[in-house]
């Protein structure tokens, strides 16, 4: 069998492409736009059409949804097969997601039940997973480098991941000092509120005008988008960038008051006091590393993944790194927390057990140790190519 895999560089493909290989799938990849950024739409269109008229094309496969591969798809009868490894997806709102050739999996259970009934018989609920024979590779060196306990931690306290500073326009937005005020009022609240999203149906039309306004090219992205998705973009793309960002700013600066707290981004940490801050860390190699070596590995989830479980989860789990994260809904549907990881629901839970497990050895490193076997034996990305591929070929060709 035969597949095309668009790629553009995310640093999820090559696991997803092992695993395809694994199966005995040949894998033709079409990764012209990982070395032509600025490739025409007209060029990536004839491309990818070339490339799957050229070859025995079952399916062609991305990670995230890119609505003119389902229009080519569409066209040439050939399935389409996504699996969505960020939120927001703006794209995921696109018309073009009704094409009858989609088999559109997320990660995210309430983003899912948002969208599915724009292609109920073809969009998918589907976790993420870590591959961990990649991980137990490196492990493995690194036991034989650091064989006793008392070698292998250099970090107590450890998040790797951005800060969203450059990712968070709405501070240097033209607004009024009333919009101003009513914008940062709803972050402060949404900031009190883990586990409840408000912002969206909070937003008023005159604040929603407003940062349209500031930012018309913010709100100009999909044009072809099967409902108005203002609100959407405005909670998740300005507001909630923002709310990530101060959330992890707070975090690790409440932490770093009382414990060795080591970040590792490449952000700009100019609001952070007292975290010793390191650049960032190549996915391969440094970043199982800095998860195998911490004692305590932070997992703080950006506000737009409302139920799911971020990519960091898994792969923390699956490098043997004991995970303390914030709580998402969906965590006790595939861990038992307290045995495979554990969780906080605010400042002073998580100041709490970060003490705690600083002190209880024996007890972090056990639920680390379960949390990898955990993850070794259900939530491979084995398992869930496996479990597209039997969504998939149960179904019908388009």
């Amino acid at each position: 069998m035969e597949i095309i895999f668009h790629r553009y560089g995310s640093i999820c493909e090559p696991d997803i492409m092992e695993a395809f290989q694994s199966l005995g799938l040949t894998v033709i990849e079409e990764d012209a736009e990982i070395y032509q950024k600025s490739i025409e739409p007209e060029k990536r269109i004839s491309m990818l059409a070339e490339a799957i008229l050229t070859h025995q094309t079952s399916f062609v496969f991305s990670i995230n949804y890119f609505p003119y591969i389902s229009q080519v798809c569409e066209r040439l009868h050939v399935l389409y097969l996504c699996l969505s490894v960020d939120c927001p997806v703006l794209e995921l709102f696109s018309e073009t997601i009704r094409n009858g050739c989609n088999r559109i999996f997320l990660f995210d259970y309430e983003q899912y039940e948002q969208i599915r009934g724009e292609n109920a018989d073809n969009i998918f609920y589907l976790p993420l997973g870590a591959n961990v024979a990649r991980w137990d590779q490196v492990i493995s060196g690194l036991l034989e480098k650091y064989p006793s306990v008392q070698q292998r931690y250099l970090y107590d306290v450890s998040f790797v991941g951005s800060l969203y500073t450059e990712k968070s326009p709405y501070q240097s937005l033209p607004l009024s000092a009333f919009d101003r005020g009513f914008g940062d009022g709803l972050i402060e609240a949404q900031l009190k509120l883990p586990g409840l999203s408000l912002i969206q149906e909070a937003l008023t039309p005159s604040f929603l005008a407003a940062l349209k306004k500031a930012s018309p090219e913010t709100f100009s992205v999909m044009p072809d988008a099967f409902q108005n998705i203002d609100a959407y973009i405005a909670a998740n793309q300005l507001l909630g960038m923002r709310i990530s960002e101060l959330e992890r700013i707070r975090t690790l600066n409440l932490l770093a008051g009382s414990f060795p707290v080591d970040l590792f981004t490449r952000s700009d940490s100019s609001h952070l006091t007292g975290v010793r801050v390191h650049g960032g860390v190549s996915t391969h190699l440094e970043m199982p590393e800095v998860f195998f070596r911490s004692k305590i590995n932070l997992n703080i989830t950006i506000r737009s993944i409302q139920t799911g479980l971020s990519q960091r989860v898994w792969d923390i789990l699956g490098c043997r790194g004991f995970l303390l994260s914030n709580y998402q809904a969906e965590i006790p549907e595939y861990f038992t927390i307290g045995q495979d990881l554990d969780c906080f629901e605010n400042a002073a839970e998580l100041k709490e057990k970060v003490a705690y497990y600083l002190a209880h050895d024996e007890r972090r490193q056990g639920i680390a140790s379960r949390g990898y076997e955990t993850v070794k034996e259900k939530h491979t990305c084995l398992n869930r190519v496996l479990s597209m591929l039997q969504t998939v070929f149960t179904s019908s060709d388009p």
